[in-house]
Parts: C-alpha cells; structure tokens; sequence
C-alpha cells in the first residue's frame, strides 16, 4: 500500500497511517493467505494452523510495540487513546488486509460494545464486562434487529423489558445478533416503557440492558445463513430473561441515543474501511491491467480497461474525500447528519462499483478463494442495508435540503 504524508493533516495523523502501513505491507500482507488458513474452507495440517496462530501473534506482538493496540480505547484501559479524526485515518490503511483490524485489537461487534460500555458502563459494569472484553476472556454480541420489523425504524421495535423490583424481564425475537455464537454476553436493545399515546417520542422508551448469554431464557436458535453460507449473526429468543436492573446501560430511556453515537461513528468508520477496500481492489485491477496479456496485448491497452481504471479512480477519490469532509464535520463539533447520510448511500455504491471492475478485469480468479474481492462484493452489497437501507438515508438527506430551503437559502457546500 503506497502511504505517503498527507501535508494537511497533523503530524500525529501522518505518524500513525505510516505505522499502520508499514505493518500492513511488511507483515501482515506478504502472510494474509496463511495467517487466515483456518477461515478458508477444505482442509489444513496442524503445521498450517500453527504457523497461522504464529504469524497473528507475531503482528499482535509488534502493533503493541508501536502502540497502536486497541486505538478505539482510552489509554487507561489499555488502547492507544486515538481521536476520532485519527482513528478514522488509521481505519482506512488497516482495511487494505484481511482482517488486519482484529490484530490491532479491533474487532466487532466487540470494539463498538467495548466503546458503548466506556461511555455508558458504571465502573462494577466496567470491571465485569469490560475489562475481561478488552483482555481477550469475553466476547459480545450486540442484538437489536428483529426479523417481524424494520431495522430502518428503531421506534417499532417490540423486544420488551418489564421491571419487577431489582429486575428486568426481558422478552422478545432478534435476529441478526453479531457475533452470536461466540457471545458470552449480548447488549439487548429493549422497549422499556409502553405507549400510552401521550404524544412523547417513543425513542426516549429504549434502553440497552447486558444479558449473559446463559441467563435462562436465552435460546440461540441458529446462525442465519448470508449469501448461502451460516454465519454468527443468531437469531435468538429471549423468554422471560430475569436480570439485574444493574446490567442496564445508562439511563433508563437512554438506548436509543446510545445506539445513534454506537452507529454514527460507526458509518463513518464503516465508510473509511470501505475506501481502504476499494483502494486494495483498485490496485488489484491496476497490477492485472499491466500484467494479463490477451488478443496481441497487455489489458491496459483496452480502451474498455482504461475506462475501468479512470471510473474506478473516480469512485475511490469521490468516496475518500467526502468520508474524511464527514469526519471532520464530526471532529469539529458539528452535527454532520446529512454528510452522514450521503456517505451512507454514497459510499457502499462506489465500493460495489470499483469491487465489480475488478472482478471482471481478473475473470475467474476475481471470483475465487485467492483473491479478497469475492468476499469485497459481498460486503459492499450487504452495506447498503446494514446501519440503515439507501432508501431511508435519501429520504433523510432531502428532508433537510428541503428544509433549508424553506428557511429562505440554498444549501451551503462549502461547509
């Protein structure tokens, strides 16, 4: 990956892609085969599985050494404390390899619940959950998408939690709960209060409550198949699930927020992970350009290759550079829904734009195990539902130019 210094941004910034980046290019990249073997199907000798858990730990070991570890955390619960802005940075170099976020140690939905717990956890919630989340003994789950209603509507959600004295019994019918199967613990997005129609905003009554996944009443049904292959996002019920009023998270009422702050950043992080893979697919498609030969010739010199290469281009820098305007809205201060929005929409297309390119410049190999742009193209095609449907955001971003126009002035694209 060619990382050079970016002259308007800070020092610290530029410091840190050029860390992530050599560790990506000298360790992580030249091994991504191997040190992902036992994700791959078909079989694998013990020798190979070895060598895999070596060269992860390996990586491990020296991104501690730059103190990079864990940047999404605070310092004094072992992270590397980065800023936003910085984060977002560093998130666009680690998605360039496979799966070179987890050996930073971020890996979700663990990193978004462990920044929910920071910001929202009392500090017995911190050491009980947190602390053995951050040292590798836990993982979590985060459950909130219900298969009878829309994802795009938090207020329909229908999960209850009911309280009876230090209790809240939970019930309700998820789906889609990451990192089911592996959980040892969920965060159950719940309704907390019913509707009596006295006109408050229904989104004040969710909260977010810490369910131990051998709580009874925890039924993990299945692992729901995506793009014809069983994953670890579950469906589970939950039954009359009795835990501690002391495992909710924040204020009661407060879930609804938690979820807007957990998902925000994350869309923004989501998107800045996305040009990182639409970078590694564009230099994929470059190196095939200059190297297949086909019909009396090298496939840069196809017109139609040459218009891949200039569209896919197009797309990354468009992608890359209304990401990072978002994220410095963000690191201002500023609201930046729309921006949010629009790169929302924007984003996951463009990916699965310069993703399909690829593919067709590399024919069949485009579509195997060898390469990661079959599994880019899955990713980039779920996108555009995950963290809310294009539709929902479209309608959200004229909404607002409407607005402003009602206002008596245009929309303002420079700031």
């Amino acid at each position: 990956m060619n990382v050079q210094p970016i002259a308007t941004v800070s020092e610290r910034v530029n410091e840190i892609r050029a860390l992530t980046a050599r560790i990506v290019n000298e360790d992580i990249l030249p091994h991504e085969n191997m040190m992902w073997i036992t994700e791959a199907r078909g079989s694998y000798r013990d020798a190979d599985v070895k060598e895999s858990a070596a060269l992860r730990e390996h990586v491990r070991s020296r991104v501690r050494q730059t103190g990079l570890w864990a940047p999404h955390l605070p310092q004094e619960y072992g992270g590397a404390g980065l800023g936003f802005l910085e984060l977002a940075y560093m998130v666009e170099v680690l998605a360039y390899a496979v799966g070179a976020a987890s050996l930073f140690g971020m890996v979700a939905p663990n990193s978004g619940n462990e920044s929910l717990l920071v910001r929202y956890g009392t500090e017995e919630q911190k050491e009980k959950w947190l602390v053995p989340l951050i040292e590798g003994r836990f993982e979590s789950g985060f459950s909130m998408t219900e298969p009878d209603r829309p994802g795009s509507d938090p207020r329909s959600l229908q999960t209850t939690a009911r309280r009876e004295g230090d209790q809240w019994v939970i019930n309700g019918h998820k789906w889609f709960t990451s990192n089911g199967k592996r959980a040892d613990f969920f965060i159950v997005m719940c309704r907390t209060e019913e509707d009596h129609g006295d006109g408050t905003d229904s989104n004040a009554r969710m909260t977010q409550i810490i369910v131990p996944r051998d709580t009874p009443g925890v039924t993990v049904v299945r692992g729901i198949e995506v793009w014809g292959v069983e994953s670890d996002h579950c469906e589970i019920i939950y039954d009359d699930v009795r835990v501690p009023v002391a495992n909710q998270l924040g204020e009661t009422g407060s879930g609804h927020q938690a979820a807007q702050d957990r998902l925000g950043a994350g869309r923004v992080f989501h998107c800045m992970n996305s040009v990182g893979q639409m970078w590694r697919a564009f230099d994929l498609m470059v190196e095939r350009a200059a190297t297949r030969h086909v019909h009396g010739g090298p496939l840069e010199s196809k017109q139609l290759v040459q218009a891949f290469i200039a569209d896919s281009y197009m797309d990354v820098q468009s992608a890359r550079l209304m990401t990072i305007h978002c994220a410095e809205r963000i690191d201002g201060g500023h609201t930046a829904r729309t921006e949010i929005s629009a790169i929302k929409v924007f984003v996951p297309a463009a990916y699965h734009r310069v993703v399909d390119r690829a593919i067709q410049v590399w024919g069949a190999a485009g579509v195997s195990g060898d390469l990661p742009l079959a599994h880019m193209y899955q990713t980039a095609r779920v996108l555009r539902l995950a963290d809310g449907p294009d539709e929902v955001h479209r309608i959200l971003i004229a909404k607002r130019v409407l607005g402003q126009h009602r206002k008596g002035s245009g929309w303002d694209f420079a700031n």
